[in-house]
């Protein structure tokens, strides 16, 4: 089939971690990538996403960056809520059975560093103005850094540009949603008094407060105090940051020197369609919601992971139903995106608690997590992202549970280190038969391995994005 010609196969809008991974994913694949960022070259430490979840983990695995990030950072193997739950994260079924404690910019600075040798070009002071959907092609209008109106053409364009998406403004899709939550204080200073835990969180009866390490002897402080509730206008200064920390932790592990302050406020809101013809939204462009559970940047990358491998199979005429499959995208994130502001939103809401009717509810509700192993478990799958499955029916996820393939030892070395040339792998027992012609094609380049156990006697299709596509 003739395609129209245009400037690059696909267009990233946006230069977070989402819009990274993105754009690393199909440049690696051998696609043309351009990225494009209304801010200027130089990622800012100026961060608010500080956690990455054990999916998160292997989803870099996956592409060789997992063991170069954690040494950046903390393991935080147990989590304590609301002074009752306790999490231990060390029983996850997972070579990452943790939460990693480390700045965002960490994990930006390694996925661009990847776009960049994978050969994406980027293009800094650049914005978005519009963009058009004609036939094959989708044409974005841009304003470059000199303020000269440009136009770029590709086959497919990508927002991962924000909660503010000017694609998602473009294409005029609603965000509906409320804000969950107002006047949150940031920021970023130096303790006098180290807290004797890796991350400290608690709330009292009118605030909560978070204390991280950013690992350099700084560290970024997050609070909230009900009884000031002021828009984010509002200026905020490092007494009004210490006076919540005393409040919710007791002490303000004597703050000095801040070097940003900031107020701000969550909101809920997730778009309804996350692909518009050639037009798809990612990360915090499809979806925003609380910071509780340290959820949201996680999400966008596995969005991320999701979509790369579709669009590649589309773009090399590997789908046979090139359609269905980029529909499966909607049909496996949207459902995901729903949940994550679901669980975000009830963690937050149990924090802000203070009538004796909803601290009940909470108290119920943490009693049972902390006595039911298997409620407990399932909750730390939810928020470490390892207990996400997709529907079985998925034009991607054909004749299977559409669970995630845990890593495992193969003839070939492990699985995640076969998934980081992109391409499917089938796996299958040592004494493999003749029943591999009921295999289905994968939509995709494959790999082959073989269990390195000779009990299992299972096939299995792993997805590039590390999720089963068949098994039997």
């Amino acid at each position: 089939m003739q395609h129209t010609k245009t400037d690059t196969d696909v267009l990233v809008v946006g230069s977070g971690p989402t819009g990274l991974l993105l754009a690393g994913d199909l440049a690696a694949a051998g696609q043309g990538v351009t990225l494009v960022e209304r801010r200027p070259h130089g990622i800012s430490n100026m961060t608010r996403a500080f956690g990455v979840h054990a999916r998160t983990l292997e989803l870099l695995d996956a592409r060789g960056l997992a063991d170069e990030l954690v040494e950046t950072g903390m393991k935080l193997t147990g989590l304590r809520l609301f002074r009752r739950l306790s999490l231990d994260l060390g029983r996850l079924a997972s070579r990452y059975p943790f939460l990693l404690i480390t700045p965002q910019y960490q994990v930006e600075r390694l996925l661009e560093r990847r776009a960049l040798a994978a050969g994406v070009e980027f293009r800094h002071s650049t914005e978005l103005r519009g963009l058009r959907q004609d036939g094959d092609t989708v044409t974005a209008e841009l304003t470059d850094p000199d303020g000269k109106e440009i136009a770029l053409t590709a086959r497919y364009l990508v927002g991962a540009d924000g909660h503010r998406s000017g694609v998602r403004g473009a294409l005029g899709l609603p965000f509906p949603g409320v804000s969950v939550i107002r006047s949150i204080v940031l920021a970023d200073v130096r303790l006098t008094e180290e807290p004797e835990g890796l991350l400290t969180v608690n709330g009292a009866e009118d605030s909560f407060a978070f204390i991280a390490p950013f690992g350099d002897g700084w560290y970024r402080v997050m609070g909230w105090n009900r009884n000031r509730q002021v828009p984010d206008s509002e200026p905020v200064d490092l007494d009004e940051v210490r006076e919540i920390a005393r409040q919710a932790l007791g002490t303000d592990y004597g703050m000095h020197d801040a070097r940003w302050i900031s107020r701000f406020h969550s909101d809920e809101r997730q778009a309804p369609a996350y692909r518009a013809g050639r037009v798809f939204l990612a990360g915090d462009a499809a979806h925003v919601h609380s910071p509780a559970g340290g959820q949201g940047m996680n999400t966008g990358l596995q969005d991320a992971a999701n979509l790369s491998w579709k669009l590649v199979s589309v773009l090399r005429g590997d789908a046979p139903d090139p359609e269905a499959l980029l529909d499966s995208y909607q049909g496996e994130r949207h459902p995901v995106g729903k949940t994550v502001l679901r669980s975000s939103g009830t963690i937050v809401r149990l924090a802000m608690a203070h009538t004796i009717p909803k601290r009940a509810v909470r108290a119920l509700a943490t009693g049972v997590l902390n006595a039911v192993h298997p409620a407990q478990d399932k909750a730390m799958g939810q928020l470490s992202g390892i207990g996400i499955a997709y529907a079985a029916d998925s034009a991607a996820a054909r004749h299977s549970g559409g669970g995630r393939a845990p890593d495992a030892a193969l003839d070939r070395g492990r699985l995640y280190e076969l998934l980081r040339d992109g391409d499917f792998v089938l796996v299958t027992p040592q004494a493999a038969d003749a029943a591999a012609a009921s295999i289905p094609q994968a939509p995709g380049r494959l790999a082959k391995a073989t269990w390195a156990d000779p009990s299992r006697r299972t096939t299995m299709l792993v997805r590039p994005d590390g999720y089963v596509y068949w098994e039997g």
